[in-house]
């Protein structure tokens, strides 16, 4: 037999790798511009309806147009001035604090109800719908219903005789009872979305802390001081923003209901007034101008107070 020659191994053949190329300049400019692209649209619908507006507001506050002719003359802070040195035009602000009364009030009872909720309980779907129904309602619709609420013999007096209560009170007679009344109605109206808000902040903490906790003996209470109130933290301080910015820029209800008589008229109210009643739109701007740096700092001030810190229950 011939002798058997081993192979010598020989190293696996690889095959080359083509040279790299850089990307075309062009291709990599498409890249760097198709975000862009697709934020042209929304970006030009915010400057058009927001950002624009709110120059032109800007620049008419310092100027005496009236909203209709084309001539305009520039005045300076003569409206800034007017705002803060006649009592009518700034006292109505002090209106806000019924409307800031009842958004603590509506804060609390939104918080309540969203943690009895987030617990198993009978019927509780149906109790979310009842809470949230309101806020579904159009605000128009509302300050109709409670106009007929309120009025001398309506719903509210009516309810009250059944129960022998006979009121010959006037609930929109009055500054403090028109006031109470109208801020009853945001209360009512706009529990349903703190509810939400909160409803989900609760149910996105995860279930195993409630069993730890019970495995400790923790009850309800404590479940919601060390578990829930963290747990909510942000959610709550977005809605105490919302609640404060809601209060000084009040309109539907209480223009719809009283239109701003008997003691009701808010900031946002006598702006509408002057610009379209008494054809001071550069006062107005001047109002809106102020009423928008007031909301900002607020925000800003409870922002610093009271920090966005993320909290870790895990």
């Amino acid at each position: 037999m011939p002798p058997t020659t081993e192979k010598a191994a020989r190293p696996p053949v690889v095959a080359p790798q083509p040279p790299r190329t850089r990307a075309p300049r062009r291709a990599r400019l498409r890249g760097r511009a198709t975000p862009w692209l697709f934020l042209a649209a929304p970006l030009a619908l915010l400057i058009t309806f927001t950002y624009a507006p709110v120059a032109n507001m800007l620049a008419y506050s310092f100027t005496d147009w009236d909203g209709v002719s084309p001539e305009l003359t520039y005045t300076g802070t003569d409206n800034y001035v007017e705002i803060f040195t006649r009592p009518e035009l700034f006292q109505v602000f002090f209106v806000s604090g019924y409307y800031l009364a009842a958004s603590a009030v509506q804060i609390a009872v939104a918080l309540y109800f969203a943690t009895i909720l987030s617990f198993n309980l009978r019927f509780r779907n149906l109790f979310k719908g009842l809470l949230f129904f309101p806020y579904l309602i159009n605000g128009v619709a509302i300050g109709f219903v409670f106009l007929y609420f309120f009025q001398d013999g309506g719903t509210l007096d009516s309810v009250l005789a059944l129960f022998g209560f006979e009121s010959d009170r006037a609930w929109l007679g009055t500054s403090t009872s028109a006031n109470i009344s109208l801020a009853g109605v945001s209360v009512w109206r706009y529990t349903g979305l703190n509810f939400v808000l909160f409803l989900g902040a609760i149910q996105s903490i995860p279930g195993e802390l409630y069993e730890a906790a019970e495995l400790d003996g923790a009850n309800r209470w404590h479940q919601f001081r060390y578990i829930i109130a963290p747990g909510i933290r942000p959610v709550l301080s977005l809605s105490v923003i919302l609640s404060i910015s809601g209060s000084l820029s009040v309109f539907e209800i209480p223009y719809i209901m009283t239109g701003g008589a008997t003691g009701t008229e808010t900031f946002v109210i006598q702006t509408v007034k002057l610009a379209f009643q008494f054809n001071k739109t550069g006062l107005a701007s001047a109002a809106a101008v102020v009423l928008l740096l007031i909301i900002l700092a607020v925000t800003w001030l409870q922002r610093r107070l009271v920090p966005d810190d993320r909290v870790d229950l895990v």
